[in-house]
C-alpha cells in the first residue's frame, strides 16, 4: 500500500461500502433511470456511446451502471473493498461478462495507480473527494485523467461556515464512538431527514433526483467522515489555473453538495 493510500486508511473512517451494500437492496429500475437522467442533464448529453467514463470512488456502483447503460466504456474503482464488491454485484446483475465495464480497487490519492488508467472523456467523482482526508490533493489528482475537451464532473460538500464545523464534530463522533451512532442518527432525524422530506413533498419532488435513498443518504450524511467542504468560488479558483472551464454548475445554499461539470480546455 502506498503512503497516499494510508492517508485514508484510518480506524476513524465511515464504512461507506457497508452502507452502499445495504442500499443495493432497494435499488430498482426507477432509481437506475433517475441516475441516468441526472448524468444526461449535468453532462448535457443524450448518450455516452463510445466514451471512456471513469467512476472515481464508485461507491454503490449505481453511476457506473448508469454510464454503462448510456453506452460508455466504464472504469470503476474504489478504495473501500465493499464498494468494489457493490460495483461487481451490479455488473453481475445487469452486464455479466461484459468487456466494457472494468472494476478495480484503488485510491484517488495514489498517483501511480491513477497514472495506470490513462485518460477519459468523462471523469466522474460525486461526493467522494471530500471524504479522502486530503480533498485538495484528490481534486488535483483528477486533472490529468481528463483528456483535452473531456469533462470532469465532481460534487463537493458546500461550505456553510459554523454549520459545517458542527457537522464535522458530529461525523467525527459517529466514527470514533460506536455507542453514539444510533443516538446521533435519532437526534438528527427531525433535521435533516424529516425536514428534507417535508420540503420535497411540498415541492412535489419526493424522490431523490439521483436515484438515491433518503434513509441511506441520512446514514451517509451523519457518519460520512473524513469530511471537508469548499465554496463554489474556491473550486472555481482552483480549477481554472489547471486549464478547466466551467460548463455546468448546480449549487445549494444548504448542507449537501455543489455540483460542477468542467471541460478541459488545455
Amino acid at each position: 500500500m502506498t503512503s497516499a493510500s494510508r492517508v485514508v486508511d484510518t480506524p476513524e473512517r465511515f464504512a461507506f461500502g457497508e452502507n452502499w451494500r445495504r442500499f443495493l437492496r432497494v435499488l430498482d429500475e426507477p432509481r437506475i433511470r433517475r441516475a441516468e437522467e441526472s448524468l444526461k442533464e449535468m453532462l448535457r448529453v443524450e448518450t455516452l456511446e463510445g466514451r471512456r467514463f471513469l467512476d472515481a470512488g464508485s461507491g454503490s456502483g449505481l453511476f457506473s451502471l448508469a454510464a454503462r447503460r448510456l453506452g460508455a466504456v466504464v472504469y470503476s474503482f474504489d478504495f473501500d473493498p465493499q464498494s468494489v464488491a457493490c460495483a461487481e454485484e451490479l455488473k453481475r446483475r445487469y452486464f455479466p461478462g461484459d468487456s466494457h465495464w472494468h472494476i478495480s480497487s484503488g485510491s484517488v490519492l495514489d498517483p501511480a495507480f491513477l497514472g495506470s488508467l490513462g485518460q477519459f472523456d468523462v471523469v466522474y467523482s460525486w461526493g467522494v473527494l471530500h471524504h479522502t482526508g486530503a480533498m485538495w490533493q484528490a481534486l488535483a489528482n483528477m486533472t490529468p485523467l481528463v483528456r483535452t475537451d473531456g469533462q470532469l464532473f465532481v460534487a463537493i460538500y458546500n461550505d456553510q461556515g459554523f454549520k459545517s464545523r458542527y457537522w464535522h464534530r458530529v461525523k467525527a463522533a459517529y466514527v470514533a464512538h460506536p455507542f453514539l451512532r444510533w443516538p446521533l442518527v435519532i437526534a438528527h432525524i427531525p433535521y435533516p431527514f424529516l425536514a428534507s422530506l417535508i420540503l420535497r413533498g411540498v415541492s412535489g419532488r419526493l424522490d431523490l433526483a439521483r436515484g438515491m435513498s433518503h434513509w441511506y443518504d441520512l446514514i451517509d450524511w451523519i457518519g460520512g467522515y473524513p469530511f471537508e467542504v469548499a465554496t463554489p468560488a474556491a473550486l472555481v479558483d482552483f480549477y481554472y489555473p489547471h486549464g478547466f472551464r466551467l460548463q455546468t454548475l448546480r449549487t445549494t445554499s444548504r448542507f449537501g453538495c455543489n455540483e460542477f461539470v468542467w471541460v478541459k480546455a488545455l
